[in-house]
């Protein structure tokens, strides 16, 4: 193996590293996964929203979406209601407990990503981009789709 694919290899295992790290801290400090943390951020301050706005916005499928409604609503931090127009329409808004949880929760890994790559020039976002793009169509196999949410928890959990 040549120095430059260590050196590459030893990047994508810090990253790994680190998300993974998080994804534990936010577990410890939450009980929440970091697709829920990011859920309830989402609600947060926004008053009621459809469950398919926010799964838009964090770019997530409806049966995603659908497992962390259920999760979140059981565990008393979200509020489901049927809308009054049209009652196929699931209305949300975080609960006491959910707003709660939001105000212990440690900045994860994705906020910190946000603050620091938002402060890059344009062409280094598309050159970052580009390169994690690269990087991932590399080690597909097949056509998994990702969501642009690093969460580990399923790995930890079963592993535990």
């Amino acid at each position: 193996m040549d120095d430059q694919t260590k050196l590459a290899l030893t990047a994508m295992r810090k990253i790994l590293r680190k998300t993974e790290n998080n994804s534990r801290q936010i577990m410890r400090d939450t009980g929440l996964t970091p697709s829920q943390l990011i859920f309830l951020q989402m609600l947060d301050g926004a008053g009621e929203q459809t469950a398919g706005y926010v799964a838009s916005r964090m770019g997530i499928t409806q049966a995603t979406t659908s497992a962390l409604l259920q999760k979140l609503e059981s565990a008393g931090m979200i509020l489901r209601r049927r809308g009054e127009k049209d009652r196929r329409q699931a209305l949300l808004s975080l609960t006491e407990k959910g707003q709660a949880v939001l105000q212990i929760a440690p900045d994860g890994a994705h906020a910190k990503f946000q603050e620091r790559f938002s402060q890059l020039e344009n062409w280094e976002q598309l050159m970052l981009v580009a390169a994690l793009e690269r990087v991932a169509a590399m080690l597909e196999e097949g056509g998994d789709e990702a969501a642009p949410i690093l969460d580990y928890s399923a790995e930890l959990s079963a592993g535990s």
